[in-house]
């Protein structure tokens, strides 16, 4: 016979709840609510529309295209906001150009309702970047370093994502260049500028871009979209074939 003791996972659990253990209920997983940019193919091609409450990167194709990719970032930020609260530019000092309030104004977008932050330097940017998409008072934030922005890396990309998945703020990062590396970001973009069609008396045209979406989470990227602004009705319209051929496009965003 043996003596030994049995070991102390040998003792049978007791049935039932354990005393002082809650046991929590998982939560559904839910879809983010999104926002329609204004093309039937390009909104279906992301789920319905962009991921509101969500953080999106993009940047200018060519160094010339950077005022094209400024002017996306800003209209991506209106359609995100709605009618809910201003819209935060967080800017760092040393980027050449700046917004013009009257440019703003020919896109259709109120320049009183654009709260400009102005960062000496990138750690002010990233800190700054941090409270306001951590509040759920602004209706979009964009986002804007100049250079490199080594610090805006993978892990500030993260932290930025979850503080927009609890406060309900879509924030967009307009980098100067290709970080060529990795980014939480829900989806990320190349902006370029295209052709715009032009107006009675060869008057310019709306605002036309070309967009490679270079990644989304949890679809596949599609690149060559031609997209303009139509300032009336506050939305993104599909550029016309011609243009699209023209700006070398796949037809992607044409009807």
């Amino acid at each position: 016979m043996s003596c030994e003791s049995p070991p102390p996972f040998a003792h049978k659990r007791p049935a039932g709840p354990v005393p002082g253990i809650v046991l929590a209920r998982a939560e559904p997983i839910t879809s983010p609510a999104r926002f329609a940019l204004g093309v039937a193919k390009l909104d279906g091609a992301l789920g319905g529309g962009l991921a509101a409450a969500r953080l999106h990167e993009l940047w200018p194709a060519q160094a010339e295209d950077a005022p094209s990719a400024a002017g996306f970032a800003m209209l991506m930020a209106l359609k995100a906001a709605g009618n809910k609260g201003a819209i935060v530019w967080i800017e760092q000092q040393a980027r050449q150009g700046r917004l013009y309030p009257p440019g703003l104004a020919e896109l259709g977008i109120d320049p009183a309702r654009i709260l400009f932050v102005n960062a000496p330097d990138e750690k002010t940017l990233l800190r700054a970047a941090g409270d306001v998409v951590r509040s759920p008072a602004p209706g979009a934030a964009v986002i804007v370093p100049a250079g490199p922005a080594r610090l805006l890396d993978l892990t500030a990309s993260r932290r930025l994502t979850l503080f927009a998945e609890a406060s309900g703020t879509t924030a967009i990062l307009l980098r100067a260049a290709d970080p060529q590396a990795p980014s939480a970001a829900t989806t990320r973009w190349r902006v370029a500028g295209a052709p715009s069609r032009a107006l009675e008396a060869n008057a310019p045209g709306s605002p036309a871009f070309t967009l490679d979406l270079l990644r989304q989470r949890g679809g596949a990227p599609s690149y060559g979209w031609q997209l303009e602004w139509d300032r009336d009705r506050a939305h993104f319209t599909p550029l016309s074939r011609d243009l699209a051929a023209d700006a070398g496009g796949e037809y992607l965003a044409a009807g």
